[in-house]
């Protein structure tokens, strides 16, 4: 197919560049006029905002495009990133491939827009819906958390810091996947009958863990003693009400607000799928894709290089465990 590939210069869009050229497919990355070029170096190139739905119905008119794959994500979260990239860009190119004969549309989104409490979910639910409602064929891949994400500390832990902690660190479990494995099944979406006008939620192969176990792992992969710093979840929810009042009037209080919630958020909710009947996340129920682990990443991190190709997916009954 010949694929419109939004989003291609994140983490998560480069590697679903290569999994969609490994395919066959043809890809063009509309990629900003700022951006870097070299790491798409091999894949057409098109220069325009995502952002600006002139610039996405011109390059969606002019390039007969089969299908469009959309990674993108703010990189904040934060209310107006969140409504700029998350839905409006987004909105963008469904509205373009709506009135040029695009036959699919794949939207990465995320698991955690289940139980939509911020803007980013907000945004994204909505832009789903739309997606949903159109007469497009869709599919809708909702990740868990990635690797780099529980890697995140890593500057912290060569700086001789500790790890920090929410809580116990065991208080929310995970599915950790890899970007690759995301691209993968991001680029088996288009020619997958099973996985067309579907939401599909994917965590990693396995077994359900925790950001304590993670931890531990990446300390062991750097060979770095285990050191922690246990920080109070109910700080982060003070914090963001107190300047809740003060960032009405002073931006900057308003992020550091916005971003407090946001962190909060993300140490109190699993990214599991959520069984709404039960009122849990469910572990059993988030299906398993790939076999690479968060132990092979840290490793490669550490220079160490183990490798893992196999994808797989179970298709559960429900299409939308939200």
């Amino acid at each position: 197919m010949k694929v419109l590939l939004l989003g291609g210069t994140g983490s998560v869009g480069r590697a679903t560049a290569r999994a969609l050229t490994d395919a066959g497919h043809q890809v063009a990355a509309l990629v900003r006029p700022s951006a870097e070029t070299a790491v798409l170096d091999g894949f057409s190139l098109i220069r325009g905002e995502a952002t600006k739905s002139k610039d996405v119905e011109n390059v969606v008119r002019s390039n007969g495009f089969d299908a469009i794959v959309s990674c993108l994500g703010s990189r904040t979260g934060l209310r107006q990133d969140a409504w700029d990239v998350d839905y409006q860009a987004n909105a963008n190119a469904l509205n373009a491939a709506t009135a040029h004969g695009v036959g699919h549309f794949v939207m990465v989104s995320a698991i955690s827009v289940q139980r939509p409490v911020l803007p980013t979910h907000i945004a994204k639910r909505a832009v789903e819906k739309e997606l949903q409602d159109s007469k497009l064929n869709w599919s809708i891949v909702r990740p868990t958390v990635y690797f780099k994400t529980l890697a995140d500390q890593i500057d912290r832990l060569r700086a001789g810091k500790p790890f920090v902690l929410y809580g116990s660190g065991v208080d929310v479990q995970l599915k950790p996947i890899s970007e690759r494995d995301t691209a993968r099944f991001v680029a088996e979406c288009l020619t997958e009958p099973g996985y067309r006008n579907r939401i599909l939620p994917i965590g990693g192969p396995g077994p359900v863990t925790t950001p304590r176990a993670e931890a531990d792992r990446l300390f062991k992969a750097f060979d770095l003693p285990p050191r922690f710093r246990h920080a109070s979840v109910g700080r982060l929810a003070l914090k963001a009400k107190l300047l809740s009042g003060p960032g009405r009037i002073a931006p900057s209080l308003a992020k550091a607000s916005e971003l407090a919630q946001i962190e909060h958020y993300r140490a109190t909710n699993s990214m599991l799928v959520w069984d709404a009947k039960a009122r849990r996340y469910d572990a059993d129920a988030t299906p398993e894709v790939g076999e690479e682990t968060a132990s092979d990443y840290f490793a490669r991190l550490a220079g160490k290089d183990p490798s893992s190709t196999a994808v797989s997916y179970q298709i559960g009954e429900a299409n939308d465990p939200a």
